[in-house]
């Protein structure tokens, strides 16, 4: 199949990438077409007049930051199942207690 030339053509139903930045200041109003968006990613803030589809600057709000993912994560200490080298165990307190000379006097 060939490739399709749409002239003027803008993709429908396509949400801007601010809906879901976290710099992005965004004022609804009741209707669709009454929104601002205001970009605070960069200095000085400027509003946004259309509609972003990229954006260097994007931070998507809904993934956890290093802070909020240090906070979730669990501490795993490793464990070793192997057994200790050498011909002996390490000595338990009741195993030196028994080797000790007593005195019968």
């Amino acid at each position: 199949m060939g490739k399709a030339n749409v002239k003027g053509g803008t993709p429908a139903g396509s949400g801007s990438l601010c809906r879901t930045c976290s710099h992005a200041h965004i004022l609804s109003g009741y209707r669709e077409s009454e929104m601002m968006v205001v970009c605070q990613a960069t200095y000085p803030e400027f509003p946004v007049p259309f509609v972003v589809r990229e954006c260097t600057g994007y931070n998507d709000r809904n993934r956890p930051d290093w802070d909020q993912m240090e906070k979730l994560a669990i501490q795993v200490a490793p464990v070793s199942f192997a057994k200790k080298v050498g011909f002996r165990a390490e000595e338990t307190e009741r195993e030196t207690e028994d080797l000790q000379p007593v005195d019968d006097e």
